[in-house]
């Protein structure tokens, strides 16, 4: 067994350690190989691998619903019809995550309660594909924000030397009255 190295591990307030390891396809087909025989269970398998025996349960699910191509990585955007479909799969079969996960080939079981709380909250819009990222720019949306700040600090710029001019003539109002004082009081 060439196991994956424990990337990181946690501990929490109560001394429980967590390990956060990824995971090769050699690994995993090893664990659900070493399952099959029999000899092993989830939790002894995932003792040895440094997880947790749901993980090794899921990709025991997976493989057996699957085959070995399941336990590869893969990246998959999930559209809202199929999300909606693992739902109401879940719903009509009374089926778990990890049930629903090894019937519709979903590498992690969480994410199907993701789906399932979104939908909960936020309704079936909630399950849609958002925009990642900033929106782009515009030459137009440049040009007019650069408009409003131009406009906007030109507009402080006046007020800010409206507010100066008027204390200086203030000031200025200030010290002639001082110099008609001092005048009148030399002549008396």
């Amino acid at each position: 067994m060439n196991c994956t190295k424990i990337v990181r591990h946690k501990t929490n307030n109560f001394g429980a350690v967590f390990y956060m390891a990824k995971f090769t396809f050699e690994d995993k087909l090893w664990a659900v190989k070493e399952y099959e025989k029999g000899g092993l269970s989830f939790r002894d398998i995932a003792k040895m691998l440094g997880t947790v025996h749901k993980t090794i349960q899921t990709w025991v699910n997976l493989y057996l619903e699957h085959g070995e191509d399941s336990l590869r990585k893969s990246y998959t955007n999930y559209s809202a019809e199929f999300k909606m479909e693992v739902l109401k799969y879940m719903d009509d079969n009374w089926a778990s995550s990890n049930e629903a996960a090894a019937k519709f080939n979903i590498p992690d079981p969480s994410i199907i309660n993701t789906w399932r709380r979104a939908v909960e909250i936020e309704g079936v819009e909630a399950l849609l594909p958002k925009k990642k990222g900033r929106p782009p720019m515009t030459k137009e949306r440049k040009k007019n924000d650069l408009t409003n700040h131009t406009n906007e600090s030109l507009i402080q710029e006046i007020e800010r030397l409206r507010m100066e001019n008027a204390y200086l003539k203030k000031l200025n109002a200030l010290v002639q009255e001082q110099e008609k004082l001092h005048q009148n009081s030399k002549h008396k």
